[in-house]
């Protein structure tokens, strides 16, 4: 059996599964509400994923009935600054992925180093999700704290380090801290002396099947896992959910919605946008790179309408509203830019709307267009791929996006193409485990992994594409149209 765990914004997720890549077992601990004291800010407690990572393994071992575990990987949120100092104590919050406090660090980044030079080092840009520019905010205003720093993690590494006492990062993770030669798997000493920051800060880099570390005594005693099981290095929760949905080769696409969304697509060979509007990456198989394109509010988008505007209701009684909508919202539109956008303009100032609203709308009309107004947003990461071509064959979905059939609709008609659901839902924490059992042999690669265990369930043909055709050349209108508002 193996352990994945996944550290993902809203919660940490623990799944055991067996070597034909069934579920056996899959527990789920929620954390704290992200807080953000200023707009645009986003902060947790790495000590509280730590706490939810305890519960949730240990609910899933109970569950699983004392099967032994063979080896454990580990998946989460990406981008996260989580500052340690000598002895390794949390020196402050982290700064997660959807922080946007540092767009003027961006811009002295690009400005000393250069946009094009960016790309060559990183094939990334210089963005506020990036790890570096939360490093480089600290250091202006809390030079206090950047003092004390001796380690920086992201936040599933954090919670490795807990459970070993090791300092460790995958390649697929660090693509996302700007510090990373992707291109030739290695952390940039270029862009860390152009930065200052020293390189004994930056973990040891393995290959996401590598084991790096083992269970300590310390670890044992808070999860119930047995000391000295084998951890391996994992990935960003990208780029665990894309083993566990079978993305390895050219033409195979993952669409995932989950805080976030991501488009998601394998290469052999990093292949770069030169104008920084999606994310080149190591992939979490060894000698494969990725593209994709990050939404930032994609399930963030409901969950914050329901919160703000329908506290009462579930997910599933809105979503049954919304199915009694036609497609296209009758002309109502969401822009999902709640925490800025990424690709495909890279403005942290983006800023969320509606769009078309009238008197003959109701709280269903509302509701579809937040889940058409994601899925449009999505397919922008499309259009950049045929662009670039890059190939798409085959849509697979995942996240949360993928449980409600509605959303599944949706999807297939914004993509114009028949999507495909897999029989395993658990997402990250499924390739996460997938990433374990290789490192210790259960397979001799990451891609037998998957083709032992990743399963086709259903294809969802499109019934409405060409309404969605439609209304998404509407979509692509309004970003420019209110780009402006509220600028100075």
């Amino acid at each position: 059996m193996f352990l994945g765990i996944d550290v993902g914004t809203g919660g940490t997720r623990a799944v055991v599964i067996d070597r034909e890549g069934r579920v056996v077992a899959s527990q789920a601990s929620e954390h704290a509400a992200i807080s953000s004291p200023e707009i645009g800010w986003a902060e947790q407690e790495p000590e509280d994923w730590w706490r939810a990572a305890q519960e949730a393994i240990r609910g899933a071992l109970a569950a699983a009935d004392g099967a032994k575990i063979e080896a454990i990987g580990l998946t989460g949120q990406m981008h996260g600054c989580v500052m340690l100092d000598e002895q390794g104590e949390v020196l402050r919050p982290a700064l997660i992925w959807c922080d946007q406090r540092t767009q003027p660090q961006c811009d002295w980044l690009t400005e000393t180093i250069g946009f094009e030079r960016l790309i060559e080092l990183t094939a990334n840009p210089a963005l506020p999700n990036f790890t570096l520019t939360k490093l480089l905010w600290v250091r202006e205003h809390e030079p206090e704290i950047f003092a004390k720093i001796r380690h920086v993690l992201c936040p599933k590494d954090y919670v490795r380090f807990r459970m070993t006492g090791e300092y460790a990062m995958d390649m697929q993770e660090a693509s996302g801290t700007l510090l990373l030669d992707v291109a030739h798997r290695r952390w940039s000493s270029e862009m860390a002396e152009a930065t200052g920051i020293p390189m004994a800060w930056l973990p040891r880099l393995f290959e996401g099947p590598e084991i790096c570390a083992r269970i300590d005594d310390a670890g044992a005693a808070a999860t119930g896992l047995a000391a000295g099981t084998p951890v391996a290095a994992g990935a960003g929760d990208q780029g665990a959910g894309a083993v566990g949905m079978g993305i390895l080769k050219p033409g195979t696409v993952s669409a995932t919605i989950g805080t976030s969304g991501v488009v998601f697509a394998a290469t052999d060979s990093p292949t770069m946008d030169r104008l920084g509007r999606m994310h080149t990456f190591c992939h979490a198989a060894p000698g494969l790179w990725h593209v994709m394109g990050v939404t930032n509010g994609a399930g963030l988008s409901l969950r914050y309408f329901r919160d703000t505007f329908a506290p009462e209701s579930s997910y599933d009684a809105l979503t049954a509203l919304a199915a009694k909508v036609p497609a296209g919202s009758d002309g109502l539109f969401w822009t999902p830019y709640l925490f800025g956008e990424r690709t495909p303009h890279l403005d942290a100032q983006a800023r969320a709307a509606f769009v078309g609203i009238t008197a003959s709308h109701t709280r269903g009309h509302f509701v579809r267009a937040v889940l058409e107004g994601v899925a449009f947003s999505l397919r922008d990461t499309l259009t950049l791929f045929a662009e670039l071509g890059i190939p798409v064959g085959e849509i697979r979905l995942g996240g949360g996006g993928a449980r409600g059939p509605l959303w599944r609709q949706v999807q297939a008609d914004v993509y114009g193409q028949p999507v495909k659901l897999l029989e395993a839902e658990e997402g990250g924490a499924f390739g996460a485990a997938l990433l374990a059992g290789t490192g210790v042999g259960a397979w001799p690669s990451v891609e037998a992994a998957c083709a032992a265990t990743v399963r086709i369930a259903e294809t969802i043909q499109p019934v409405d594409a060409a309404v969605m055709e439609v209304a998404y050349k509407e979509y692509r209108k309004i970003y420019p149209a209110l780009r402006e508002i509220g600028r100075a």
